[in-house]
């Protein structure tokens, strides 16, 4: 498979600079003018994130498909807000919409609170339980030719069947997460397994982790998706003035937001992948090539929030580090999420692919 970019659209104009990313509001023409740029600007595919409080994420990725031509929305969805019958159908409507490009990744979550805010009062490892039963209904539904009947532990139904059915039989499933839960259900079910950016030695481990229970699984090894925030200016002195006018900006708005407000009263984020981000940034700010993890720890990993700093020739070369040990779906989004955008399509994802073309020709032609 070709190595392709992520971005993630923003559906609030109200702030610039890092204060935007953390912004939940709703503009429609900005999401309008979000979604062409990307589109226009080269990216594969852009997530449509979750969150109990922010524009409904269904909603959303359909307006990004009805106003793009190419580029793949990846809807965050929550198993347990809705039936997975009704959601096998859903989704399948806003596949045939977006004429066969929709990717659906799926949130067990990482936070007991948030997950409270929606009625759900399973604990971790019942909603990675609840996340696997819930993606082999999907499957079962869409490949039915006829009425379907489960028994399981967190669903039954008796008799279900969907008139609309995805554009290519199956919409591809996306799992993500750090723990031993998610490498399970990842591996089982996922065909796509998304990782946050850590350095090259633990993303390693971890793709070695889902792989070896999909091997065990009989399955083929999902494609991993790994996250970043870059940095980028036109010289190295020039990109890490940035970087810390940034954190500064991060920090600032750290004081404010409910989701620290809520960690500086119980510790320690609860889910394993923001752990790892602060245990990782403990032994050191600047890892591997340009790996930076001051941002995770200003945030306390609240998401995807190591950043890649440096020129645009040194992030893509940080990029390609991360492809050379088996990422091949890279998620670039910035904590000035348009402009980083448009940034990203002029002067990193070019090089990349151009880089990636040099190496096929190179081994075509050897």
């Amino acid at each position: 498979m070709p190595v392709e970019f992520i971005s993630a659209v923003h559906t609030d104009s109200g702030a610039s600079g890092p204060a935007a990313a953390g912004r939940t509001g709703f503009d429609v023409g900005h999401l309008r003018k979000y979604a062409r740029a990307l589109d226009d600007g080269g990216f594969d595919h852009t997530l449509v994130a979750y969150h109990s409080a922010s524009p409904d994420a269904f909603q959303v990725a359909q307006f990004v498909a009805t106003h793009t031509e190419r580029i793949r929305p990846i809807l965050a969805h929550r198993p347990g807000v809705i039936f997975p019958t009704h959601a096998a159908r859903a989704l399948a409507t806003l596949d045939q919409i977006s004429d066969g490009r929709l990717t659906v990744h799926i949130i067990s979550g990482g936070s007991d609170e948030e997950q409270h805010r929606e009625g759900d009062y399973l604990d971790k490892e019942q909603r990675y339980e609840r996340s696997d039963e819930y993606i082999q209904i999907l499957r079962k539904v869409w490949e039915a030719d006829g009425p379907v009947s489960h028994e399981g532990k967190y669903f039954t139904f008796e008799g279900y069947y969907s008139d609309v059915k995805p554009v290519h039989g199956l919409v591809p499933i996306s799992v993500g997460g750090s723990s031993q839960d998610a490498y399970r259900v990842g591996g089982q079910q996922g065909d796509i397994f998304g990782l946050w950016g850590e350095p090259l030695k633990e993303t390693a481990e971890q793709i070695a982790a889902v792989n070896a229970v999909a091997e065990a699984a009989g399955r083929p090894h999902p494609r991993i998706w790994v996250s970043f925030r870059p940095i980028i200016a036109p010289t190295e002195e020039l990109a890490w003035e940035k970087a810390h006018r940034t954190l500064g900006a991060l920090k600032d708005q750290a004081k404010n937001t409910e989701l620290l407000r809520h960690y500086r009263t119980t510790g320690r984020p609860a889910n394993v992948g923001s752990q790892r981000l602060l245990d990782i940034a403990e032994r050191g700010e600047v890892q591997d090539r340009c790996l930076w993890t001051a941002p995770a720890v200003a945030t306390n990993a609240a998401g995807a929030s190591t950043a890649l700093v440096g020129t645009p020739e040194t992030v893509a070369q940080a990029l390609l580090d991360y492809v050379d040990i088996g990422c091949d779906l890279l998620s670039i989004r910035g904590y000035d999420p348009l402009n980083d955008a448009i940034d990203y399509a002029r002067h990193v994802v070019p090089l990349v692919r151009q880089e990636l073309a040099h190496r096929a020709a190179t081994a075509k032609a050897a």
